[in-house]
Order: structure tokens, then sequence, then C-alpha cells
């Protein structure tokens, strides 16, 4: 307990500091809120996401050009069959999914009409470091704006096979976080928020904050998205193995059904020791063994530990848009 009081201490000096040095920017909320605006959508419930993440999502999405072009997290819209756009005063607009990207975590909609909301300009999210004041905003008008500091720049490894080498982390947290507009000085969007945890600043030492996806990791597939609905390059070899990594060991922690690693017999608890020849004890070192082993459809070989027992089991890779397309279509 007592090594939690000066972490919180800091957490009520940051928040104080920040709200102080943000100022400037805080005087120009209304224009650039006018950007911000809330996303709900409807996912059938047989969705491959339907259980984890629900059927009725709600979160935050930001204009991003004149033409009605949001951008949020994409967990918010993946395998929506229905998307709204719900603007200040509750008028609500159809929109449709453009993209879904799954290497930086971004989703794009466009509204079915015109929004008469004027679009927030991209700012560089290289020039954020540890200590640099921004604003996280929500749906929700002024009341949903928080003043907040880049605690940490540095690598993210999610389970769901997902990694960003320089991920904006921030404190205090935001508690309506998914697709919330991570502000500059300037008034330009520079993350978007993905996710709430517990050690914003170093990992494993307690101290919550948000964990926002950077705007510089948009800008080289934007007009790639726009254009096709995904990225022009090779998709990555997806396994459809959720791995955690503890004790220097990683291990499958979730196996989803019908994907490349339940039909090679791969199970729950399986460690990994090696993918293609390379030995990994971090989640970074097995997504870049991964990852690096071939694209999509990549034959790929796993050394796994199965309770005393060492064995190595061959994989066939897929691109993982064609399992969710799969479950769209009823065919699993």
């Amino acid at each position: 307990m007592r090594a939690a009081r000066p972490a919180r201490r800091l957490l009520h000096a940051l928040a104080a500091a920040v709200l102080a040095a943000a100022a400037p920017a805080a005087a120009e909320t209304p224009a650039f809120l006018s950007a911000v605006l809330r996303i709900d959508a409807k996912v059938p419930a047989g969705a491959r996401t339907a259980a984890a993440l629900g059927t009725d999502r709600r979160g935050t999405g930001v204009v991003i050009d004149d033409d009605g072009l949001v951008l949020t997290i994409g967990y918010l819209v993946l395998e929506a069959s229905e998307i709204d756009l719900v603007l200040d005063g509750g008028r609500r607009v159809g929109a449709s999914l453009v993209a879904y990207d799954h290497d930086t975590g971004f989703g794009l909609v466009r509204a079915d009409r015109p929004l008469g909301t004027a679009a927030l300009a991209l700012g560089e999210s290289a020039a954020l470091q540890r200590g640099s004041p921004a604003l996280a905003a929500s749906y929700g008008g002024e009341d949903a704006v928080l003043g907040v500091y880049v605690v940490s720049r540095r690598r993210f490894a999610g389970w769901w096979e997902y990694m960003l080498d320089r991920a904006i982390f921030t404190a205090p947290p935001h508690p309506l976080f998914g697709g919330a507009a991570l502000v500059d000085r300037e008034g330009r969007l520079v993350g978007i928020g993905s996710l709430t945890v517990p050690d914003a600043v170093d990992p494993g030492t307690a101290f919550p904050g948000n964990m926002f996806v950077p705007i510089d990791a948009l800008k080289p597939v934007l007009g790639d998205l726009i254009a096709a609905g995904r990225s022009a390059a090779p998709p990555r070899p997806w396994l459809g193995l959720y791995p955690q990594a503890a004790f220097g060991r990683v291990f499958a922690a979730r196996v989803p059904p019908d994907g490349p690693a339940e039909r090679a017999g791969i199970a729950r608890g399986d460690v990994v020791l090696g993918v293609a020849g390379t030995p990994v004890s971090t989640l970074p070192e097995y997504y870049g063994a991964l990852w690096s082993a071939g694209p999509a459809g990549t034959e790929i070989a796993l050394d796994l530990l199965r309770g005393d027992r060492k064995t190595t089991v061959s994989v066939r890779s897929i691109d993982r848009r064609d399992w969710f397309a799969a479950a769209a279509s009823g065919s699993r």
C-alpha cells in the first residue's frame, strides 16, 4: 500500500499541472470538439468478436475530412452490421465501414450524408515526448475533455496478435477511452484512444492511464484504406493463437475456434518455445519471429512444450481478414 501512495500523489499533481499547462488549448475546445462525435455500432450475435466485445458498442469518432470520414478505434466497428454517428443535440447519421486495419488498430467509417462539421487536422505524434501536455476528448462535449500528460512512449504488445512500436501512454486515465481524440496544444489530432492500462509509466509499475494509437501510424496507409479498404502491404501471417507472456515463457492463453492454430491441434496452455526456429520468451519476440517468417499463407513451425513433452507443430497461417469474412458469410 505504501508504494501506491507516491504514485497517487504524482497522478493528482500531474492532473492539476496539465490542466493549467493546457489552458491555451482549452480556449479552442469548442472548435475542435465539433469534430468529436459518438459512434453507435450493432454487431451480429454470431460475429467472431460478439462474445468478447458485445453486440452493441459505443465509443468516440473524430471527423478527419470534409466528406464525413470518421476515424475511430477499430474494435468499435469491427464486424458491425449497422453504424450510426451521433452529433451534438442527438442528431443521428448513418455511416458505412470504410476500413479496419488490423496492423494499426484504426477503423474508418464514412457518413452517409453531409455532417456539416469541420474536420480536425492531423498533427505529428512523433513530437510527443514524456511530459508533453495534451487533451483527451470523448463524445459528451466539454465535460468529456480531460487534461493529460504523455507519461511514456514505448512498445505495446497485445494478446490479440497486435503490436505497436511507439504507442502513446497518458495519465490520468480517461474513462471513455474507446476512440477518444488525443489533441495537442495546437489543436491537432495526434492519437486515438484504445485501452485503459494499469502501468502507463513503466511496465509492471502500478500507475493507471490510457494507451493511444499514434496518428503517425495512420498516415502511410490512409490512402490505401480509403481507396481499397485495406493496406497495400502484404498481410501478416495470422495463426489464431492469442498469447500471453509470464516468467520468461510465451503460452497460448486462448485459441479461437476455426482458426489455423486450432485446426493444427494447438490447445490453450501450450507453451511456445520457438517460432520458425527462433526461440521466443516475450510477446515482442514472438510477434517479431512470426511476422518475419513470411506473408499470410506461410507454413510456420512452432516449437511447443505441452506438459513435460516438447513437440513441433506446423501451422498454415492465413490472412486474418479471411477468418472474419468466413464468419460474416456463415462459412465457418
